[in-house]
């Protein structure tokens, strides 16, 4: 697996390695100890979540806060999003900040995204299934999650795309008066 920090350094995007031929493929989507050796991150996953949505579809922007707070492993088995991570730890250099990565199942890369950051995704395909494990279980109580458009963060969202919300995620709090991790 090769594993390249991105423009905030914890968050990390891993390519698999995958053995191509003419009956398909095959590669290991998760291995503990190859993992841990190649992030040098020792974390446990306890859930692994699976959504499917149509194209529009924008899931997040998410989180939950300690003690329940989760980092995640995310990719997509079918069709294209666009993943997103916000780094919401008010003591780091880029807070406020995010990183994109485009994840598709042709792709196969996958997005790590630690403790501390909203996460959401946008469906960019006419479909995708999305798969990710987390750190820790869904706990409703602790769960927050912030407004996708926010101006403050100024995610650069595809213009080309009628944006599709659950009714949670069309009332999620501003940036700046959002809940964060210290």
């Amino acid at each position: 697996m090769k594993v390249t920090s991105l423009s905030i350094p914890d968050v990390l995007l891993i390519e698999p390695h995958v053995f191509e031929d003419s009956r398909g493929f095959f590669f290991e989507s998760f291995r503990e100890d190859i993992f841990r050796k190649e992030t040098s991150l020792d974390v446990s996953f306890v859930q692994d979540n699976h959504s499917k949505s149509s194209q529009g579809v924008l899931r997040g922007l998410h989180y939950q806060l300690p003690p329940h707070a989760q980092g995640k492993l995310t990719r997509v088995i079918q069709g294209e999003v666009l993943d997103i991570a916000v780094d919401i730890r008010k003591s780091s250099p880029s807070f406020g900040q995010y990183v994109a990565e485009i994840l598709s199942s042709d792709n196969k890369k996958q997005l790590y995204i630690p403790e501390g950051f909203a996460h959401g995704f946008l469906t960019l395909s006419e479909v995708s299934e999305y798969l990710y494990k987390t750190t820790d279980f869904y706990h409703p109580e602790s769960e927050r999650s912030i407004l996708w458009n926010d101006i403050t963060l100024n995610i650069d969202w595809p213009k080309n795309l009628e944006i599709r919300l659950s009714s949670k995620d069309l009332n999620g709090a501003i940036f700046s008066s959002s809940e964060i991790f210290p």
